[in-house]
Order: structure tokens, then sequence, then C-alpha cells
């Protein structure tokens, strides 16, 4: 078990600052990624329909012989994490937890802004989560519906980016937060951008903690692969892997060798 590969899976190209953070961290596991760029974006869809696109993208990388998942997707790990958990018989873990447990220790006021797709903040994954650990904390949410499209187009700084921060976030401005977290991993990605209008504020990138916890869990269960030459790293997209493999070169600052499209079974 310890040789075999950890498998992520996003919607779309958002999920490779997950990839990113892990490899980072560990740097001797073999990484499979699957972005679902053919059904991109989650965040618009309803509840049932992520669950069935996230139970699509699981079984494919079960199929892979991984011995871990992750959930490089907020929309899915707040509607789908619990299904997985139970469909797969290897440790499977989601975005939302280890974000919120990071904003918990970051905020000094205790006011925290969570910022995601529609489905996510709909879900209301992150409040409840935050609420159930501290029910002091006053969260303030917004779905940002723009932002993943523009990731996904590599638009990430100039003119149209900073007015589509503009239009979202200047309701947190006077909010009296000290806290924003990313709730999507497309949004490290705008981070430049969302900071310099955020001045002050501290932003929770839920791809560095998930990769954290992934190192924990991998450790606890004596997953850890204790081979010493570096992981590989193999994408398979669903659709457009030239596409893909243009932007996610600029997340990753490094090329892109093994892409492959696949198809998954529901869209047969």
């Amino acid at each position: 078990m310890q040789q075999k590969p950890i498998g992520i899976f996003d919607s779309g190209v958002g999920g490779l600052t997950v990839l990113k953070e892990i490899a980072k961290l560990l740097p001797n596991e073999d990484l499979i990624y699957l972005g679902d760029t053919a059904r991109v974006p989650y965040g618009i869809r309803s509840a049932e329909t992520v669950v069935k696109y996230s139970i699509e993208c699981a079984a494919f990388l079960f199929r892979k012989q991984i011995k871990m998942l992750v959930i490089a997707c907020n929309t899915s790990s707040s509607l789908s994490l619990e299904v997985l958990k139970k469909r797969l018989p290897i440790p499977v873990i989601g975005v939302i937890e280890p974000g919120v447990r990071a904003a918990l220790k970051t905020t000094k006021n205790e006011k925290i802004g969570i910022i995601g797709t529609e489905a996510t903040i709909q879900s209301e994954a992150y409040t409840k989560k935050i609420k159930s650990l501290n029910p002091k904390i006053v969260v303030i949410s917004k779905a940002c519906p723009l932002f993943v499209p523009l990731v996904e187009e590599g638009i990430l700084e100039g003119i149209i980016t900073d007015l589509v921060v503009e239009r979202y976030l200047k309701d947190f401005k006077n909010s009296g937060i000290d806290t924003l977290i990313l709730g999507c991993t497309h949004y490290p990605l705008l981070k430049r951008a969302i900071q310099k209008y955020m001045d002050g504020i501290k932003l929770v990138d839920s791809a560095e903690e998930i990769a954290q916890e992934t190192k924990l869990i991998l450790s606890n269960n004596g997953l850890i692969n204790t081979k010493s030459d570096s992981g590989s790293q193999i994408f398979y997209v669903t659709d457009a892997p030239d596409r893909f493999k243009k932007i996610g070169e600029i997340f990753l600052n490094h090329e892109i060798k093994n892409i492959f499209k696949i198809l998954l079974e529901g869209e047969k």
C-alpha cells in the first residue's frame, strides 16, 4: 500500500493548488490527478448532480489503485465527502475541515469571512463546521461565481480581475472580519488580487492545510512512501487537455507531461 499513489480530483484546474502543496510536502509520493474539465464548474450544479459527478471521479481514481483520495474541490467536499467515505475502503478527505481549523487558529476577533461557489455557500458546510467547533464565531459568507471562470481562463490579474474582486468583496470591507477563507481551490490563484483589495485581512488557503492533513493521515496509517526518488505525477482530464496543460503549468510552475483525456462513466 505504501507504494500506491494518492488520488486527487477537482472539477477543473483549481485542485492543482492542492496537488502542488502535497507534492511540496510529500515529494516522494506518486500523485494521480483528475480534472473533470468537461463539466466544470461544479459550483452551479445541484447537490444531486455534484454527488453523482464526484462518485464517478472517485470510482475512476479508485480503479487506479490509489491508497488515499483527496477531494480537492470545496463544492464536492461540502456535498459528497460523507458519501465517498462510506463507498471507499481507503482514507478520504476533503478541503473544508482543514481550512476551518486553520481559520479558527488565525482569527483574533472571532469574525470570519468565507467566499466560495454558489453550491458551497448554499450548503453552509463551512459555517456549520465553524459553529460546531466554536459557536461564538461570527461568520459572513458570499458566493463568488465568476472567480472560477477567471481562473479557468488564466485571467489572474489586471483590471477585469480587480473589478470582479471589488464587486464580490466590497461587502467584506467594513464587516469587521479579520480572516477570510478562500473556500474554493481555484481562489488561491487570485490570492494576489484578493489580498490587494482585502489589505490587512488574513487569507486562509485550504490547499496548504489539506496537504498537512494528507501527510498526517498517511503517517498515522503507515502509508508514507519510503522510496528515495521523487514521485511521479499523472494527469487525467475529461476535456480540452491542451487548455488544461497551458493553465496548469501556470499553477504548478513546471511542465505537465503525462496528461491524458478520458471519458467518465456518466459522460457516455
